[in-house]
């Protein structure tokens, strides 16, 4: 019989040596996906492609492409035997961007804290990050309001920080490339720009425009259209340069096709657009 004094406590019984398991290294780490809030994750229901588990790595595989403002990455997620590419957008703060143009995409947003503001007023070292963040933000949102919406982008993994998550778009198996270096055949042509009118409309009917919209910001996926690069994307009433950030993605999107051969209107397009958001 144990003694009084030889007795086990509860707290005895259930002593842990606790100690956090680090990233593997090598350019890998363990997903932060369910660590996430859930308004950082993707929208329901989570694509049947898309691995979530707890226990998967995700390897950085390089880098697919540079940008203005961010560098995409191919990043493998694995767990026992499953698998899936994604694409790995890193927004770089303002000392390591070109992308200036940010004052009239802007326009019509808030920024409520006062200490932000005048943050990014002054560019101080906590700006520069602030304003990286709004990017990664801005672009995540806008991400999720179209997919939900039904445009055609890619499908919004998560967002951490400054880098957000996404589905590799692919044609068999290969990065797809951008609509600027397609050839496609006259069937495929008109296939592709109903696409973009209805992708366009779409956008307009929920009040938003891409901003930037161009033969290099939407990709060629076989029989499809997949739209890319949205950080930008404003408000169609509440920014004043709305309006003309649509007259110039149609004019981008037109000039295209008709190079390639379609007789398609810019101004018709803008016509049939913008009857759209009201």
């Amino acid at each position: 019989m144990t003694s009084p004094n030889e007795a086990s406590t509860d707290a005895d019984l259930y002593t842990f040596d606790y100690r956090p398991i680090d990233d593997p290294g090598d350019h890998q780490r363990f997903t932060r996906y369910w660590d996430l809030e859930p308004l950082q994750r993707g929208p329901q229901p989570v694509p049947d492609w898309l691995v979530t588990d707890r226990a998967a790595v995700e390897t950085d595989l390089g880098v697919l492409k540079t940008g203005k403002e961010a560098d995409v990455h191919l990043l493998e997620r694995s767990v026992a035997g499953s698998s899936c590419v994604l694409a790995a957008k890193r927004y770089r703060d303002d000392d390591h961007r070109s992308f200036r143009r940010t004052t009239t995409y802007t326009e019509g947003r808030r920024v409520r804290d006062s200490r932000v503001t005048r943050a990014l007023a002054k560019k101080s070292s906590f700006g520069r990050e602030v304003a990286a963040g709004q990017w990664a933000q801005a672009e995540w949102e806008s991400l999720r309001r179209c997919w939900t919406a039904g445009v055609p982008v890619p499908y919004p993994v998560q967002i951490d920080g400054t880098e957000i998550l996404m589905e590799l778009v692919t044609v068999d198996g290969n990065p797809a490339p951008r609509l600027a270096a397609a050839r496609p055949d006259r069937d495929r042509l008109e296939h592709w720009f109903d696409q973009l009118r209805t992708a366009m409309t779409v956008m307009a009917g929920e009040g938003f425009v891409h901003g930037d919209l161009s033969p290099y910001n939407v990709l060629a996926a076989a029989d499809r259209l997949v739209i890319i690069d949205l950080p930008q994307m404003i408000d169609l009433i509440a920014n004043p340069n709305g309006s003309e950030y649509l007259l110039r993605d149609c004019v981008n999107m037109c000039d295209w096709f008709v190079r390639r051969g379609l007789n398609v209107d810019p101004q018709e397009l803008f016509g049939e657009v913008i009857a759209a958001a009201w």
